[in-house]
């Protein structure tokens, strides 16, 4: 196992791989509660999507393990499932059977494309500076996520956002969780960030901020009101025809390729680079995370959900001592576990997990010091991406904009030859992407 691995040659052991597989599952257990919350909104079952995104997060996640060997965990992506309710299946009047196929087709084009190499190709190609501005870009957003979720920053119909009520208990737990995470950090004690989240939540349950489970096990429900279904638009030619062949269809298709991709490989690259396994601006075994990923998204839509994706919250893994793809094997396990244990689950609250994103974040942005800001033809694209990731409130996004300004700057430069050819390619879908989905 250590070989297959290599613990030794990462400088890493069983015990900081646990930690960070540990770490990782429960930062982005909220999925468990929040991705049914979504789906049902579209009048799926809610039970069958709790065991479908388990069970979509299991696979995905052994799957990137064992085949790609990456600590990165996977599970349905939240923007993702909020289009696939809100835009595809209440705005646009589709059945939440038409968008899992929809899911589905996204995923076997990313099985080609993975396959062919091409996706890899394309992650190789984009510029080292630009790959250190999407890991800080990322760093901000999961800090601006987790600011919200503490309630710290909350909506304002004047300014957008603004500061929150700091003086209540869920704020004041979360700020003590950050705190106490940086002490730990500060001094340098391993699994600092794992040790955090456990000290807050119940310090939370102390102090009646959060639930105690009242069981600690509780029944499997059935998956089959969801299972299968995004087949059910082969059932024949007629249906066939009505669902799959027309615009709207295309649409959905496309738009879950694209955030997916890019929110993939913006994952991908700064996880990788947070944990120090990026070789000359090239992600090793890229083609096979990318393939990770792709059958994840088919499962998923198997199983009954949204699109399955690379998870940011990752980092907080990585940030625990996680190096190897045991790391992901330790989630994926827990995830299946999960499914006995759900009553556990709400010990873990945005408030518990705020403070292991926040902390994450801060570790994140240490990447700007690698940019080349005294070249306003990098500076430009490269502060683009960072800003539009918290703002656009997307990974894709703040990607697709930077990197539409960045062969502009070049040329402008006189830079234009040192600019991959890809690059150029990506200009036009990112342009394309804007005006027509």
């Amino acid at each position: 196992m250590k070989k297959y691995f290599q613990f030794e040659e990462l400088g890493t052991n069983y015990r900081r791989e646990f930690l960070g597989g540990l770490t990782t599952f429960l930062s982005m257990a909220y999925i468990l509660a929040v991705n049914p919350i979504m789906l049902s909104a579209a009048g799926m079952d809610y039970d069958a999507v709790f065991v479908a995104t388990a069970l979509a997060a299991a696979v995905g996640s052994l799957f990137m393990g064992l085949i790609a060997k990456y600590p990165i965990a996977l599970a349905p992506g939240m923007g993702l499932n909020a289009f696939f309710a809100f835009s595809v299946v209440i705005g646009m009047g589709m059945s939440w059977e038409t968008a899992l196929t929809g899911v589905l087709f996204s995923g076997l084009i990313f099985i080609i494309l993975s396959l062919s190499g091409i996706r890899e190709t394309i992650i190789n190609a984009i510029p080292a500076q630009l790959k250190y501005a999407v890991g800080a870009g990322i760093g901000l957003f999961i800090t601006f996520v987790g600011f919200q979720n503490a309630k710290i920053i909350v909506n304002d119909d004047a300014t957008l956002v603004k500061l929150g009520d700091v003086t209540s208990g869920e704020a004041l737990l979360a700020v003590f969780g950050v705190v106490l995470t940086a002490i730990l950090m500060a001094k340098k004690v391993n699994g600092g960030i794992f040790y955090g989240m456990i000290t807050t939540a119940v310090v939370g349950m102390i102090f009646g901020l959060v639930n105690t489970p009242e069981a600690i096990i509780a029944s499997v429900p059935s998956v089959e009101p969801t299972f299968g279904a995004a087949f059910e638009a082969f059932k024949s030619f007629e249906v066939f025809k009505e669902t799959v062949i027309n615009p709207d269809f295309l649409i959905i298709v496309l738009t879950f390729l694209f955030v997916d991709f890019f929110d993939t490989a913006g994952t991908l690259m700064a996880v990788a680079g947070q944990a120090g396994l990026v070789k000359d601006n090239k992600l090793p075994r890229a083609g096979k995370a990318l393939l990770a990923d792709s059958l994840a998204t088919v499962t998923g839509a198997i199983f009954g959900t949204s699109t399955t994706t690379s998870y940011i919250e990752s980092t907080a893994g990585v940030a625990a001592g996680a190096r190897t793809g045991f790391a992901s094997v330790v989630t994926g396990v827990l995830f299946l576990l999960a499914l006995f244990f759900s009553p556990i689950l709400s010990v873990v609250t945005g408030a518990v997990t705020a403070p292991a994103l926040i902390i994450v974040g801060a570790l994140m942005v240490s990447s700007l010091k690698l940019i080349d800001w005294d070249k306003i033809e990098i500076a430009i694209p490269a502060f683009l991406v960072i800003l539009c990731m918290p703002l656009g409130y997307s990974i894709a996004t703040g990607i697709a904009i930077g990197f539409l300004f960045y062969p502009i700057t070049m040329i402008v430069a006189g830079r234009s030859k040192e600019v991959h050819p890809i690059m150029y390619g990506m200009f036009v879908i990112f342009l394309c992407y804007f005006i027509f989905l």
